[in-house]
């Protein structure tokens, strides 16, 4: 799969979108930059599945591996691509952690997202087609095996990669 979106929306510097969730995946909260990128009003996404703005070209690998990584208690950070109500995309560098009570227990999810930089979108571009012909071949649990071979070949960890992907462009955001 191809990635050309002709509507897509760009982040500024100072653009924090932060949600919550519950431990389904449903929405519970969304702060105001979160309203105004994905176009919903709060009565339209509050308690529906967070996958409402899942974009057609992420791939299922990708949120495997968020959800085994979440529901472990450890945080992941990621580059997504998100589709908006109107049909518009938009990149977002996120960090998604679990969110405990006083027992700690995991009770639900926060996620923070901000500008993505260029280098980690153009990337994560190539890495996403890659899995996402991989899906459509060999399915699902292929993809996140090709994502662990190149994890271990390399001897880099999921967040090292996605953090240095970041950090080589944090002069340069996705515009």
């Amino acid at each position: 799969m191809q990635y050309n979106y002709p509507k897509e929306l760009f982040l500024k510097d100072d653009t924090l979108i932060t949600s919550k969730t519950d431990l389904r995946g449903k929405i519970t909260y969304g702060n105001e930059d979160f309203i105004r990128f994905v176009g919903y009003t709060q009565e339209e996404f509050l308690y529906k599945p967070h996958s409402i703005i899942r974009h057609p070209f992420m791939p299922k690998a990708a949120f495997k591996l968020l959800w085994d990584t979440i529901k472990s208690g450890e945080e992941f950070f990621a580059f997504v691509c998100n589709l908006a109500k109107n049909g518009s995309t938009y990149w977002v560098f996120t960090n998604v952690t679990p969110s405990y009570n006083d027992k700690n227990e995991i009770v639900g999810y926060y996620s923070v997202r901000r500008r993505a930089s260029k280098a980690g979108v153009e990337a994560m571009i190539g890495v996403y087609s890659q899995l996402l012909d991989i899906e459509k071949t060999k399915g699902m649990d292929a993809s996140v095996q090709f994502v662990l071979d190149f994890l271990q070949q390399n001897q880099i960890s999921w967040d090292k990669l996605i953090i240095s992907l970041q950090a080589k462009g944090e002069t340069e955001g996705y515009r």
